[in-house]
C-alpha cells in the first residue's frame, strides 16, 4: 500500500538510537510523555542538527535518508506513532552497522574515520558483535 505505521514505546530515559530509513520519510506523533528528537542534515548543509522537545500532540518529520533519533527525556514512559512513506522503509542503525558489520571493518580504518584510539574501536566492535 506504500505506507507503514509503527507504535514506539520508550522506557524512561530510553531511546531509539541514531538510524536512517533509506526509502522513506517518517512522521512521528507523540501521544504520551516527553521526547527529545532530531535529525542531522547532509554534509553539504554542514551537518546541521534540527532538534526539538516534543510534548503530547506534537508532530515531527524526519526527511528520507537523514540520520535521526528519539530520546525519552522524562521519568515516565513515552508513546509515539510513526508513519513512514513506504511499505519497505528499511532501517540502518548507525552504531550497529558501523561497529557490528560482518566481517568487521578494520579497526584502523574506523579509528582514523572517527578519530578514536584503535583499542576504543576494538572495544566498540566487541560490544556490537552479532
Amino acid at each position: 500500500m506504500g505506507i507503514s505505521l509503527v507504535r514506539i514505546d520508550y522506557a524512561p530515559y530510553g531511546q531509539n538510537p541514531p538510524h536512517t530509513h533509506p526509502r522513506a520519510t517518517e512522521i512521528l506523533v507523540l501521544v504520551e510523555g516527553t521526547l527529545y528528537v532530531g535529525f542531522v542534515s547532509s554534509n553539504q548543509d554542514n551537518n546541521r542538527l534540527f532538534a526539538k522537545v516534543l510534548n503530547p500532540g506534537d508532530v515531527f518529520v524526519f526527511p528520507i535518508g537523514m540520520i535521526h533519533f528519539q530520546v525519552n527525556i522524562g521519568k515516565t514512559p513515552a508513546v509515539a506513532f510513526a508513519g513512514l512513506g513506504s511499505q519497505n522503509a528499511g532501517v540502518i542503525t548507525i552504531a550497529d552497522t558501523v561497529f557490528g558489520s560482518m566481517p568487521p571493518i578494520s579497526p584502523e580504518i574506523l579509528a582514523q574515520a572517527f578519530q578514536l584510539d584503535v583499542n576504543v574501536v576494538k572495544d566498540l566492535e566487541a560490544k556490537f558483535k552479532n
